[in-house]
C-alpha cells in the first residue's frame, strides 16, 4: 500500500488533538512557611538557598534539604 502524502487529521473528540500540558510553575517558598511532604510530613522553613533553587526544612526535630522542583512539597 502506499500511504498518502498529506497530513493526518483527528477528530475534535480525539485525545491526540489535546494540547500539550504546561508544566505547573516552581512554587517559592519563604522562611517560616509551613510545609507538607508526602514523605517526612509537615515542617516548617528554615532557610532558602539561592533563588529557590533548595529549601532547608525542619520537620519535628530532623531537618532536611529539599532540591527544586518540590514535587513532593506543598505549602500550607
Amino acid at each position: 500500500m502506499k500511504q498518502s502524502a498529506g497530513s493526518r487529521r483527528h477528530l475534535p473528540s480525539s485525545p491526540f488533538n489535546r494540547p500539550a500540558q504546561a508544566t505547573p510553575p516552581v512554587e517559592l517558598f519563604d522562611v517560616g512557611d509551613r510545609v507538607s511532604h508526602d514523605q517526612f510530613g509537615l515542617g516548617r522553613v528554615l532557610a532558602v538557598e539561592g533563588d529557590n533553587d533548595a529549601v532547608l526544612i525542619d520537620f519535628a526535630g530532623r531537618q532536611g534539604r529539599i532540591m527544586s522542583p518540590y514535587s513532593k512539597l506543598t505549602k500550607l
